[in-house]
């Protein structure tokens, strides 16, 4: 063997990653004693992390504050041996044996792979949507909509999760003024269902209509700037808060040159034991196709997807005699 290829690092386990799925398959893996390297480009914790309040995870019955959660995730899985990186996975192929990344760190191999990297919300852009998150803007109805009951806000978006949102969220506003940009693009029951909104007043669409700045102060929101496309009427709206709906974008940019799977929005497809089409890489959490984007659910897959990752290892230490 070459000097070089002596030189390239070879681990049981690198999860691409380290949001709550990837947190939790490292506390399982490592306290197996399976060596795990976890890949992160952003944030620990994901999505969790830059969630002011998580109301809905198990076991808090006061909430936690997302950024609490994924800290005690990750000393968790450190205290068990996992390693954490920051660094970014930029390839990914299958060598048999090995399954080989190209980083930011050089190349590295692994015996097997976990893809857990999540997916982030679309953002429209506009002043004021990074400044106030987690403060007044939010994009998870079902994490963030009970901090709104009897109170106002604004949704904005137009599509099958703007409706679907908003129409969760009228569980606890006394109003919502939904804003879509051009035309309502969401299913024709979705539409029907909404019309029943708008008729018992708790919803009113504006059509037409783009947000244009959300505006707040002392860690709040006061109001939303918006236009009328068409007549460039200037709106003012002022809720409590916004919710912005405009779709996820998955994190799976790295892997539009492998031969992993991916949906048609850009999702990993998984079998029922969370593996990919690559023998040895498997997916746990918001990247997986068919996940359900909260983080009890995540937490689950990143067990389930650490327990595979175990039997798929052992399998190979002891093959199967013919």
């Amino acid at each position: 063997m070459s000097d070089d290829v002596q030189a390239v690092p070879v681990h049981d386990v690198i999860t691409v990653g380290a949001g709550p799925a990837a947190l939790t398959a490292a506390i399982y893996t490592t306290r197996e004693d399976i060596e795990t390297l976890l890949f992160e480009r952003g944030v620990i914790g994901g999505l969790a992390a830059v969630t002011d309040k998580i109301d809905n995870y198990p076991g808090f019955f006061e909430g936690i504050e997302g950024l609490t959660l994924a800290d005690n995730l990750q000393k968790q899985a450190e205290r068990f041996g996992a390693v954490i990186e920051f660094g970014e996975v930029t390839a990914l192929r299958d060598e048999g044996e090995f399954k080989v990344l190209e980083t930011t760190s050089g190349t590295m191999k692994a015996r097997a792979v976990l893809i857990a990297t999540g997916s982030d919300y679309k953002k429209i852009g506009v002043p004021g949507e990074l400044e106030f998150y987690g403060r007044g803007v939010h994009y998870c109805a079902t994490c963030d909509g009970a901090f709104y009951r009897d109170k106002t806000l604004v949704v904005v978006g137009g599509g099958n999760s703007a409706i679907q949102e908003a129409m969760f969220l009228t569980r606890f506003t006394t109003h919502i003024d939904l804003l879509v940009r051009s035309t309502i693009k969401a299913s024709d029951v979705l539409q029907q269902d909404l019309q029943k909104y708008v008729d018992d007043g708790k919803i009113t669409v504006h059509l037409g209509v783009a947000t244009d700045e959300i505006v707040g102060e002392n860690n709040s929101v006061t109001k939303v700037l918006a236009t009328k496309t068409e007549t460039g009427e200037k709106l003012e709206f002022t809720p409590d808060g916004v919710f912005v709906f405009v779709g996820l974008l998955p994190n799976s940019q790295f892997l539009k040159d492998t031969p992993i799977e991916l949906d048609e929005v850009g999702l990993v497809l998984s079998n029922e034991d969370l593996q990919t089409n690559m023998p040895g890489v498997f997916v746990a959490g918001d990247i997986r196709s068919g996940a359900t984007m909260q983080v009890a659910s995540a937490v689950g897959e990143g067990a389930t997807a650490a327990l595979k990752i175990r039997e798929y290892l052992e399998d190979r230490k002891h093959p199967v005699q013919n």
